[in-house]
């Protein structure tokens, strides 16, 4: 599809509209401001377009008969301080549910993607007598949080558009700019977040046979859960868990009567996240009761839906890239444990997905730095031109000229 691609002043606009995203990111579900920036830009390309699920926005480019198919971008920042030292770093803070005020920053990428679609909308409004069908631009809110494709199908995503064959995106990742990697079949993990309160009794430090100590039992919990992974499952069965906070006390001498801590499972299958589950429920409740304390509080706080690729789907995507980019550029990798809400918006159709990665970096210059690290800034002009392409290879291939 040479039809569809970038002239001089679109790639001037790409790169405008990443450094302006990058240097305002908004937290999960609050990214207000950058849906308006989006419904600005969609606006002046005269793509219809609407608000949905709070802060995200649809786009609707229709143009002539054809098939129908999705793309959607993910839209919010972290809540982490950028450390790039680039001159268009940004500076901005949010506030959490819980009223805490934080640094954020675009420390996934999501920038890149929000400015990756815009551009490729771009060409395509540009480019009208190359292509027929219709293109559902998804700009999504609260990937970081699992929230925002839920939220969206919650407002009625699906009722007030035409619905799509199949849904496409992408995620820039750190390795080098100008390849794309796709995975057939399960692409990403499931992940379950849950917070566990331990309750204790207090004591002073010099008394402890007078106590229940809840950093104690904790630590025992959390040492215990890796069992589960090396001891309960079958060894090609990959999981994770992962605690990622611990809080406890207030002064050195004193035994808390409480400890919170909070966990991140990650698992390939259904049946394997029940029965990781099933297992940490058990030691929780089962360490507890072995330490003669009350009984503790589970509570999930978020879970994202496992991502599969359609197989046939993803042949004919790596075919497009492969065409693109080259076919040595193109590979084909294992699921990742990392998780993403994308599969849940064809899910609720029942259609297709196919959910790719594309080379942020130039790792030839320096080493690449993983997503959510304040260092993560992609190498932009040669990884937004990687990002434009690819949504371009895999949205001519539906409804391209020569599909």
């Amino acid at each position: 599809m040479n039809e569809l691609a970038l002239n001089l002043q679109e790639t001037r606009a790409l790169h405008e509209s990443y450094l302006h995203l990058h240097a305002h990111p908004e937290l999960s579900m609050q990214e207000h401001a950058t849906a308006d920036y989006i419904q600005g830009r969609l606006n002046d390309l005269g793509i219809e377009n609407f608000r949905c699920g709070g802060t995200g926005v649809v786009g609707i480019h229709a143009n002539g008969p054809g098939p129908v198919i999705a793309f959607r971008a993910d839209s919010d920042g972290l809540p982490i301080k950028e450390d790039t030292g680039a001159d268009y770093a940004s500076v901005a803070t949010g506030v959490l549910p819980d009223g805490t005020e934080v640094p954020v920053m675009h420390g996934c990428g999501h920038d890149t993607h929000v400015a990756s679609a815009l551009a490729a909308a771009q060409v395509l409004a540009r480019s009208t007598d190359s292509w027929s069908g219709t293109v559902l631009w998804i700009f999504q809110p609260g990937e970081e949080t699992a929230a925002g494709a839920q939220a969206m199908l919650a407002d009625g995503l699906w009722d007030k558009v035409p619905h799509p064959q199949v849904v496409l995106g992408q995620h820039v990742f750190p390795f080098q700019t100008g390849s794309i990697a796709v995975t057939e079949g399960s692409a990403m993990a499931l992940a379950d977040s849950l917070k566990v309160t331990l309750f204790g009794k207090q004591s002073h430090g010099s008394q402890p046979q007078d106590s229940i100590d809840p950093i104690v039992l904790g630590a025992h919990i959390i040492t215990r859960l890796q069992s589960i992974v090396s001891r309960e499952l079958h060894p090609l069965s990959p999981a994770v868990i992962t605690c990622g906070t611990f809080h406890a006390g207030l002064k050195e001498n004193i035994i808390p009567d409480r400890a919170e801590f909070t966990l991140n499972i990650r698992t390939l299958t259904e049946e394997v996240r029940a029965q990781v589950l099933s297992a940490v429920t058990r030691i929780i409740e089962a360490e507890a009761a072995a330490g003669n304390a009350p009984a503790p509080l589970i509570e999930p706080l978020y879970s994202f839906p496992r991502l599969y690729n359609d197989p046939q789907q993803t042949q004919s995507m790596a075919s497009a890239f492969g065409t693109e980019f080259g076919a040595e550029q193109v590979r084909f990798v294992p699921p990742a444990m990392g998780s993403e809400d994308f599969g849940a918006l064809a899910d609720a159709l029942g259609v297709p997905n196919v959910f790719w990665m594309f080379g942020g970096f130039d790792t030839t210059a320096r080493p690449a730095p993983v997503n959510h690290s304040p260092h993560f800034l992609p190498d932009y002009v040669p990884a937004l031109d990687t990002g434009v392409r690819a949504a371009l290879a895999a949205i001519g291939y539906y409804v391209g000229s020569a599909s």
